[in-house]
């Protein structure tokens, strides 16, 4: 790797300081260890007892994902050729960034970049960090023998995701998106679109955990599912039919997982928020700020 090359890499987290601790371990004995590590909580405890070091920053900042990774790219400052954001229960391949690096040396045209999802506890009850850790290294044992392409045009992924700093400049997540800010990294990935080439890559992988600590409650979570979607098809950074199928898709699922909901996702406050949410576009108020006010 040239010497120039620099990577940062951005963690936004709340409520999970064990985890935070734990990815910064993992990160700082990658194959190729990021220059720096900026971490941002909402409060002291976010931060896991982690303090400002040699090649790390840990600060408090504004509550909200999208609040959040806008205070770290602050922070990182636009010194880095490389940013790259992990959610704080995400598990990295150990060639994550090594691989990141290469994939964009390689193809200057690429300015976003996602991995493949060995497992997603997002959509379960969630993934023990220990299982997790098994594979991925499991896949890390016999990575170099699978395919190393790109699937061009997919966005990017919020749990694990890299952009070039230069294709990033004078952009940020969408700060209408409160808290959770739910497809903020597909609104962030529609922007860094109109600059550049977005891929998922085969040669990045990882787990990601899915962990439940710090989740917005259901309410919340419907709501957004459709105020943010409408939001996103008035501002015109992702596909209108895309959206629309989406916030469909999610609708319809509350509506009939609600008659007997997963333990662990709270279907009839996901299902409440959708129906709120439709009622505010009945009567012309529909905003994803209030969201927070549920």
């Amino acid at each position: 790797m040239s010497p120039t090359e620099t990577i940062a890499v951005i963690i936004a987290t709340r409520g999970r300081p064990a985890l935070v601790r734990g990815l910064v371990m993992l990160l700082q004995s990658q194959s190729r260890a990021p220059d720096h590590i900026v971490i941002v909580g909402s409060e002291t405890d976010d931060l896991g007892g982690l303090e400002d070091g040699p090649g790390l920053t840990a600060r408090v900042g504004r509550t909200g994902s999208a609040h959040q990774r806008n205070d770290g790219l602050a922070l990182a400052g636009g010194r880095y050729d490389y940013v790259a954001f992990f959610d704080d229960d995400f598990i990295p391949s150990h060639f994550w960034l090594e691989q990141m690096a290469a994939t964009f040396r390689a193809r200057p045209d690429v300015v976003c970049l996602t991995g493949r999802v060995l497992a997603d506890g997002a959509k379960s009850p969630g993934i023990d960090r220990g299982e997790g850790l098994r594979v991925v290294t499991e896949e890390d044992g016999h990575g170099e023998d699978g395919d190393d392409g790109l699937h061009e045009g997919i966005g990017p992924y919020g749990c694990n995701m890299a952009f070039r700093t230069s294709a990033i400049a004078g952009l940020g997540f969408d700060e209408r998106l409160p808290l959770y800010a739910w497809l903020e990294d597909s609104d962030f990935g529609g922007q860094v679109a109109r600059r550049g080439l977005t891929a998922r890559a085969d040669a990045l992988w990882g787990v990601h955990l899915g962990n439940k600590t710090g989740r917005e409650r259901g309410k919340r979570v419907g709501y957004s599912q459709v105020a943010n979607s409408v939001y996103l098809m008035r501002k015109g950074t992702l596909p209108v039919p895309f959206l629309g199928k989406l916030m469909a898709r999610n609708v319809a699922a509350n509506v009939v997982r609600s008659l007997r909901p997963e333990p662990y996702i709270d279907r009839r406050g996901r299902l409440a928020g959708n129906l709120t949410a439709l009622l505010d576009i009945a009567r012309g108020r529909i905003s994803p700020e209030r969201t927070a006010k549920l």
